[in-house]
């Protein structure tokens, strides 16, 4: 499909690629795409805690079986049959991933930066994972170091465009609607 655009978002933990998502959504109709939900819903169908450290083992299990770039492809095959004009791509963490995702006509991806004493403030407000609300500084570091995390500042280098998080929804409001129009400009 010509003209359409493929939005990855990646950062490390609590950088705010599940808001810029949100707002993408929201505000341009995009469809709605996550790594972690195919992830999320094997271990709900396993009938296993959602934990962060459960998606974390079950991706390295299911990637170490079947290949590193096996729920990019999967992500793909879900693109590919999306017939709509808009896509955004959440939590792209490994360099096959993005190898592969960049394959993909329209595709660009947008690195989501903040600082770690924000990112950690927000892992506990949000409590996105259980236990995420007890999570120590030094815990959210060594979360930082996980096999699924180690790779994202690699990837973050790979990006076309970049947003630094840590002003206001306004502000971030602003820089996405930004970096859509440049993308729509050279789309035409």
């Amino acid at each position: 499909m010509e003209n359409r655009i493929v939005i990855g978002l990646t950062g490390q933990i609590a950088c705010g690629k599940g808001v810029i998502k949100k707002y993408l959504m929201e505000s341009h109709a995009a469809s709605d795409y996550r790594f972690s939900s195919i992830l999320r819903d094997l271990l709900t169908r396993l009938h296993l805690e959602t934990s962060r450290e459960n998606l974390q083992h079950i991706s390295t299990a299911l990637r170490h079986q079947f290949g590193e770039d096996l729920l990019a492809h999967a992500m793909a095959e879900d693109i590919k049959n999306d017939s709509r004009p808009f896509m955004v791509i959440d939590g792209i963490r490994r360099l096959a991933d993005i190898k592969f995702l960049k394959a993909i006509p329209g595709f660009k991806l947008i690195r989501i930066v903040a600082n770690e004493k924000l990112r950690h403030q927000r892992v506990n407000t949000r409590n996105e994972n259980p236990g995420d609300d007890k999570k120590t500084f030094a815990d959210f570091l060594e979360d930082q170091q996980m096999e699924t995390e180690i790779q994202i500042p690699e990837v973050m280098a790979t990006a076309d465009y970049e947003i630094i998080n840590e002003g206001t929804f306004a502000e971030l409001e602003k820089n996405v609607d930004d970096i859509v129009a440049d993308i729509k400009k050279h789309t035409k």
